[in-house]
């Protein structure tokens, strides 16, 4: 972790043996000028804070990372759609985004969804991915590894790096959440435990270590981090409801 100076905006800088051109960060929720329910750096624009505080917060992200250019921001739908950097601009209904232009920053919003990236050894190729129950379900993992594979990017040359994101004792969904992951992979019952309330506790990240395994990315990194237990790190939306949103993105040095 690093923090930046006088802005005291902190992010987190992912462990995984990436090449040197590939750059990647994740944010916490601290160095920011945003106040009340998304205190204190939300840079999402989608949850209510005030739209200057947003562009305020996305400038010292901005600076603090040195970024080539503002991020290529998504507008997030819980589906399993890829946008490509070269192709899509700011704004692309999509839920992954993939580069292999240096200089164009994937990035992706998170409040208990899980964040990951990915890159290929070679330093080509990088993406960011969203993926809540719905779209882990859906397969926009899949999808994602699908589409950097189509581009020359072998799966068994990817690494993944899985960021902050609500772990399973913080996690209860109902038989809905389960049955939806069931129905296209038995498989799946291990991320379920059942509690006392009749629901169950859901592993969302052993779900997603296994998507990635079974397209064929065995080298997975992060995981480690709950976004619902660090109230002092993270946002997150089942703990608070209404919140701010951490940022998790990639890019290609030039």
């Amino acid at each position: 972790m690093a923090g930046t100076g006088a802005m005291s905006l902190v992010v987190i800088t992912p462990d995984w043996p990436a090449p040197v051109v590939v750059r990647a960060a994740a944010t916490t929720r601290a160095g920011g000028v945003s106040t009340g329910a998304w205190a204190s750096l939300n840079l999402g624009d989608h949850v209510g804070d005030d739209p200057a505080a947003v562009a305020a917060n996305r400038a010292r992200l901005r600076a603090a990372l040195q970024l080539p250019e503002e991020p290529l921001w998504l507008r997030q739908v819980h589906g399993v759609r890829v946008a490509d950097a070269a192709a899509d601009g700011r704004g692309a209904e999509a839920d992954a985004m993939i580069a292999a232009v240096p200089g164009r920053v994937c990035a992706v919003l998170t409040a208990d969804c899980l964040p990951i990236l990915l890159c290929d050894q070679a330093g080509t190729h990088v993406a960011a991915v969203h993926a809540g129950w719905r779209g882990l379900a859906l397969g926009v993992v899949e999808a994602t590894v699908a589409a950097l594979a189509a581009r020359g990017a072998e799966p068994g040359g990817i690494l993944a790096w899985i960021g902050a994101a609500i772990a399973a004792p913080a996690y209860e969904v109902g038989a809905e959440v389960r049955d939806a992951f069931l129905a296209a992979d038995p498989g799946a019952s291990g991320a379920f435990v059942p509690n006392v309330r009749g629901r169950w506790q859901f592993d969302m990240i052993r779900v997603a270590r296994a998507r990635l395994a079974a397209s064929g990315v065995t080298r997975v990194f992060g995981g480690e981090l709950c976004t619902a237990s660090d109230p002092g790190r993270f946002y997150s939306h089942r703990r608070d409801g209404n919140c701010g949103r951490q940022a998790t993105l990639v890019w290609l040095a030039g």
